[in-house]
């Protein structure tokens, strides 16, 4: 069985005072929930005084982005290499920083391979937006976008990776993929496009999230999808009882399909 993860993404959101009383909040919440990954991703400037309320306690702490290049004239930017021994994990991809931030495919790609030549866990968001998905192009956009962040990963590095399906038309909009769809595009696209490049076996290893408007009350419908492996959560990560009730939905509907 694969492990769930909800992964929060605070986004621009908390200050540094905010973000470490928030992590001392949140904590004892979501502490008894082991059988879930439970990851937060606070802005950088927070993320040292996030990881050290988290230290010791099992919920993992990850970067919004990394650079791809581990230092050099790239103000503004945060690299992979930095961000080692703070972090665990790097979002890459987010469909906020395609669209805002120019973020390409061959940039996804470079990021994803020095986020795990840092001992980072890449969290590889893809997705197509409304007017992909209103001409029936989902299938074709998300299948290569995976190709093209995976290019050049070993199947060897495929236990490190971490994919989430974030459809852009149900991100911040308050619209969100029923959990049919989610299921048919992470299953019949995601997941099969994994096996076409390593192996049917370590397709099923992959975990694969769900992201665009989840809420605790539409959660209980992903998560009993065999296929989501858990969700890449925005919003409803900025509030304790929101963000608590999230991983709990995980660990019991995933309990009890392990053991159905």
């Amino acid at each position: 069985m694969r492990v769930p993860v909800i992964a929060g993404n605070w986004k621009m959101h908390k200050s540094v005072a905010e973000s470490a009383t928030f992590a001392r909040e949140l904590l004892p919440s979501i502490a008894a929930y082991e059988s879930v990954e439970r990851i937060v991703a606070p802005t950088f400037l927070a993320l040292t005084a996030v990881a050290e309320a988290m230290r010791g306690s099992g919920v993992r702490v990850s970067a919004q982005d990394a650079h791809f290049e581990p230092q050099g004239a790239y103000t503004s930017q945060v690299s992979a290499a930095m961000l080692k021994g703070i972090a665990s994990h790097a979002i890459v991809g987010h469909s906020e920083c395609r669209a805002w931030l120019g973020e390409t495919d061959e940039r996804v790609n470079l990021k994803v391979k020095a986020a795990l030549s840092s001992d980072l866990t890449p969290i590889v968001a893809v997705g197509e937006n409304l007017q992909q998905y209103e001409a029936s192009e989902t299938f074709d956009v998300v299948g290569g976008q995976v190709r093209a962040a995976l290019q050049d990963v070993e199947a060897a590095d495929m236990c490190r990776v971490i994919l989430a399906y974030e459809p852009v038309w149900a991100i911040g909009t308050g619209r969100n993929a029923s959990a049919e769809i989610a299921r048919n595009v992470i299953g019949d696209c995601v997941r099969a496009t994994l096996a076409e490049l390593y192996g049917a076996g370590i397709s099923q290893q992959v975990r694969i999230l769900y992201g665009g408007s989840v809420k605790p009350d539409n959660m209980s419908q992903y998560m009993a999808e065999q296929e989501i492996d858990g969700a890449l959560v925005g919003g409803a990560s900025l509030d304790v009882e929101d963000f608590t009730a999230l991983v709990a939905i995980a660990a019991r509907e995933k309990a009890a399909g392990s053991n159905s």
